[in-house]
């Protein structure tokens, strides 16, 4: 063996060995490993996927109505067009896109199912990430050069749901979104919808219609903002133009729709806010008090707008089918919900509509040669690696747009930094910030200006970002387009090592 070659920790004799192992299989996934079979084909990869489905999300929820907050020319992939006519699609139809695209691109071929990530470790003699793997038949083993976490931001155990007082008292069904059961009857039945959320303003709509009535329970207003599910002008193009040309007009156009609007609240939330009453007041203002239901106390983007597509929550305010209460819960009553006001809202079902439970990097745990990771401590690089860390790139796409729009870019930087260190005879990249530099840049969450309840829950667990690139988190898609697609691979802050010597290499094959 190599005098030079030093190992502290065995190698796992029955580790399987990739080039690159995507955790996911979702939208983010998928998409990249697209990417990888395209630009980097000479590399060996795997996908593994804790559930026995793709789709992440898209296969996850089921509830009534489920569909994207985001129209699908900029939730979609740029390299697939979406060629529905709805753009605001529903649960199933994303789920089915996904499918066609692992479909399409043979990436089913490279997945694993019921392969959840336990732990990782990085062994910096070797140069590899060494994965503990549960599955149904106990832990597994894989070994790979570079690891990329596209698990998603959220848990799939667990939703997040407050404690309230007399829950155990209610005799009605009571549900949380994230785990829909499929035997739940809800027709004409008086339903509290208890969230403001994107998923409460899609599950009162929909459920009005067969509900008796359906009430939202908010403790504060959140903005809405209007659009139609059906874009006149994408299939319009479709119809005369290739299909990926006219994909690439809309979405192009969406995307720069929806960095204009997002700037406009920074600079001019108060046109913005009034816009966005304007239209509620037009729908519904004789119906409801839309100071206290519907104009929030922050401005807007400061948490996300939710979508209401083709006016479907208004229409079901409008019919009497829907209302909406804002206040505190006081207690969980055997029959309903008794709110801090004294009022009784009854009810035969409550759907605790109240957010997800986040988490970094799939709950997983992360150590460096045995050494447990604490990840608030490190500092991000770019959004998408952490300082320190090598090797390990981690998806998280906008707060302020669609995923996918980020996603892509990352998957693409991916690519770029695999072929300039085959290039240049590189094995690993590890962000590395300077002491000075550490002690004197200001230190803001990982995701800043943005006071959503799940995720100001949680920040103080993610990697900081800091007041200068590379070490921020832009959630600016002008600016993640010039650095991930433009911009050099090769900074300050990125260090490289080279491979090593072929008699170590040796060794170490010998050993695994």
């Amino acid at each position: 063996m190599n005098s030079e070659v030093k190992i502290t920790e065995p190698l796992i004799a029955d580790a399987e060995c990739f080039d690159v192992i995507i955790i996911g299989a979702g939208l983010s996934g998928i998409g990249t490993a697209v990417r990888l079979q395209r630009d980097c084909p000479d590399r060996r990869f795997l996908l593994l996927e804790r559930r026995d489905a793709i789709g992440g999300t898209w296969d996850l929820f089921r509830y009534p109505g489920i569909r994207s907050d985001s129209d699908m020319h900029t939730l979609g992939y740029d390299f697939k067009p979406w060629e529905a006519e709805e753009t605001i699609a529903d649960g199933p139809s994303i789920l089915e896109y996904v499918n066609e695209t692992a479909d399409e691109y043979r990436i089913s071929d490279h997945i694993r199912f019921r392969q959840k990530l336990v732990s990782a470790d990085w062994c910096s003699e070797r140069g590899q990430w060494q994965l503990s793997v549960e599955t149904l038949e106990g832990i597994r083993h894989y070994r790979c050069g570079v690891l990329m976490m596209c698990a998603g931001y959220y848990s799939y155990e667990k939703g997040y749901e407050p404690e309230f007082e007399g829950k155990s008292n209610f005799r009605g069904e009571w549900i949380h979104p994230q785990f829909w059961p499929d035997s739940v009857e809800y027709e004409d039945k008086r339903v509290v919808v208890i969230g403001s959320g994107a998923t409460a303003m899609t599950l009162v709509p929909n459920m009005s219609r067969k509900a008796a009535h359906v009430t939202m329970l908010q403790r504060s207003p959140t903005y809405v903002i209007s659009r139609p599910s059906v874009d006149g002008l994408a299939n319009w193009l479709r119809r005369y133009l290739p299909p990926q040309l006219a994909y690439n007009i809309v979405r192009w156009r969406n995307t720069l729709w929806q960095q204009w609007m997002y700037r406009l609240t920074r600079v001019a939330p108060g046109i913005v806010k009034r816009s966005l009453l304007k239209k509620v007041r037009e729908e519904i203002g004789g119906l409801v008090d839309i100071e206290k239901h519907f104009t929030p106390s922050y401005n807007p983007w400061d948490q996300r707008l939710c979508l209401v597509p083709d006016d479907d929550l208004f229409r079901a305010i409008q019919s009497g089918k829907a209302s909406v209460a804002t206040d505190h819960i006081e207690k969980i009553t055997d029959r309903g919900v008794e709110l801090v006001s004294g009022e009784q809202l009854d009810a035969d079902v409550i759907v605790c509509a109240t957010g997800l439970e986040l988490v970094m990097l799939g709950g997983a745990e992360f150590t460096l040669d045995g050494e447990a990771i604490d990840l608030a401590n490190e500092w991000t690089y770019k959004g998408m690696m952490c300082s320190n860390i090598p090797n390990m790139v981690h998806t998280f796409g906008y707060i302020n747009a669609s995923w996918t729009l980020r996603a892509d870019l990352i998957a693409t930087w991916l690519c770029r930094l695999l072929n300039h260190m085959r290039t240049e005879g590189m094995k690993t990249a590890t962000p590395r910030i300077s002491e000075d530099l550490a002690a004197t840049m200001s230190r803001r969450f990982w995701i800043d200006d943005f006071s959503a309840g799940y995720m100001q829950r949680v920040m103080h667990r993610f990697p900081r970002q800091g007041d200068r690139m590379p070490w921020i988190n832009p959630q600016d898609y002008r600016k993640d387009r010039k650095m991930f697609r433009d911009d050099p691979i090769v900074d300050s802050a990125l260090v490289f090592e080279p491979a090593a010597s072929s008699a170590a290499v040796s060794a170490l094959e010998g050993v695994g």
